[in-house]
């Protein structure tokens, strides 16, 4: 069957302006994606989500590509992370819908959940391939584990050791064995994807980095949902999508085996692809680097699944383009996730009265009464007078006036004067010596006084990033 091909959009030219700041819904599922999106109370990009781990799933049993020499599987596995209420499981079900008259009844047949151990996971495969090796189609060991409540399985499957690694094996579709059974299980070639729902808290706690530095989670595609549209009527249903060319597709990709392989044309990207991993990955904290390191497979892997959806057995640039703006996506997804679990959390040093004094001083152009300055720093007169290289002064308005305590700064730290003063004087300028002091004075914005109008907003000072972008071009894709 001849693949069908469509001219590619503007969006889906590899190095385009819109190619590299947002994923590209590509080929069918991007159409049908496009097509109920107006209509479906959830984030687009968790539909077109969903929708491709599934669609890897049901031709994950005959469909590998190839890769540095060797067919690897076309598996995608994916989390959908954000708050509750925030449409993943609506993503979910308008994902079902999109693929309901395209996949037959592999999805009522092949989907499960609540997978917590290791041995739970390779006997629900051993029992499935039990059940279809008599079967005309033969042996069939595909899977689609589904949480919606993937939290829970976490919390549990932290006593089985053993977990983690039948996952990794489950990724990479080696050969998965159950010896705690009265007859040991063997399953070679599974076929496994999991599709997972948790909050970004969740996230944080329970997939830990030391599980993603063994392999275990950064084998999952984290992305972070957007924000949920709230439609005007209720009543309206998902409208119904045309699948026949999903299941022309799906027909093609399980007639027989076959090996997809990346054009000539497509060689170039995919060596940016991999260059792009590898140097963010050293680049970035070794707590978010952990999640990533597997972008270069994972786009691949998604390549070939958007290859197998036109019935194509070559991936071209464009599909290869399409499936990095994804992962892509998914990389700075799981950066903003993990961000700062390397940062050191250290604990506020509280100021000296010394320098909540000079900072009042200073505020006050190096001359504080004791109105503003008493009050704001929780220390009586004779405490501060008692500081170092503070100058107290009593001046008097007059013969009358009540007499007022005045701070200043001396540059000379050895002794206090206490000067009476008989009348009034403006504030000398600051000498050279308090200018020095001026420049090592600690800032403090805590202790500013009310002010009696709003300031002028003051423009913060651009960022720069040129040294690092400088070394990592690829930073500025972040």
């Amino acid at each position: 069957m001849a693949a069908r091909r469509l001219p590619p959009q503007p969006s889906q030219l590899p190095g385009s302006k819109s190619s590299m700041s947002t994923p590209v819904f590509y080929g069918p599922i991007g159409r049908a994606v496009r097509r109920i999106a107006p209509f479906a109370e959830a984030d687009p990009l968790g539909v077109y989500v969903a929708v491709l781990s599934m669609w890897s799933a049901a031709i994950g049993g005959t469909v590998k590509v190839s890769s540095r020499g060797s067919a690897r599987p076309v598996l995608l596995w994916s989390a959908l992370v954000a708050g509750t209420g925030r449409g993943k499981g609506t993503a979910l079900r308008a994902a079902l819908h999109v693929l309901d008259n395209s996949l037959g009844r592999f999805l009522a047949t092949h989907t499960t959940s609540g997978i917590t151990s290791g041995a739970s996971l390779v006997n629900h495969l051993w029992e499935q391939q039990e059940a279809t090796a008599e079967t005309e189609a033969g042996v069939d060991r595909r899977c689609v584990v589904v949480e919606e409540e993937w939290t829970e399985v976490l919390k549990r499957v932290k006593r089985d050791p053993s977990f983690t690694t039948k996952l990794r094996a489950a990724w990479d579709g080696a050969t998965l064995r159950n010896t705690t059974k009265e007859e040991a299980q063997e399953v070679r070639d599974p076929a496994v994807v999991l599709h997972s729902h948790i909050t970004p808290s969740d996230w944080e706690r329970y997939v830990g980095q030391s599980d993603a530095a063994g392999g275990s989670y950064n084998r999952i595609l984290p992305f972070l949902l957007g924000s949920v549209p709230m439609l005007d009527d209720d009543r309206v249903s998902l409208p119904k999508v045309d699948g026949s060319e999903l299941a022309d597709a799906y027909a093609w990709a399980t007639v027989r085996p076959r090996v997809l392989t990346l054009s000539e044309r497509a060689r170039p990207l995919w060596r940016i692809v991999r260059r792009y991993a590898r140097i963010l990955g050293e680049t970035l904290p070794g707590a978010q680097a952990v999640f990533i390191e597997r972008t270069a497979e994972q786009t691949l892997r998604g390549a070939a699944c958007l290859a197998a959806s036109e019935c194509s057995e070559t991936v071209t640039e464009e599909m290869l383009s399409a499936a990095f703006s994804l992962v892509r996506r998914s990389v700075q997804d799981a950066v903003r996730i993990s961000k700062g679990a390397d940062a050191p959390k250290t604990k506020r040093q509280p100021l000296s009265l010394a320098d909540k004094v000079r900072a009042r001083i200073e505020m006050h152009g190096g001359r504080a009464t004791s109105s503003q300055v008493l009050p704001y720093v929780g220390a009586s007169a004779s405490e501060v007078k008692a500081l170092p290289g503070i100058v107290v002064t009593v001046e008097r308005s007059g013969k009358t006036g009540r007499p007022a305590t005045v701070f200043t700064l001396r540059g000379d730290h050895s002794r206090i004067v206490t000067e009476p003063v008989s009348h009034s004087r403006e504030p000398m300028p600051a000498a050279p010596e308090r200018e020095v002091q001026r420049a090592t004075v600690v800032r403090l914005d805590a202790y500013r006084p009310t002010p009696t109008r709003a300031p002028t907003p003051t423009p913060e000072p651009v960022k720069r990033s040129e040294p690092l972008a400088s070394t990592n071009p690829f930073m500025a894709l972040l």
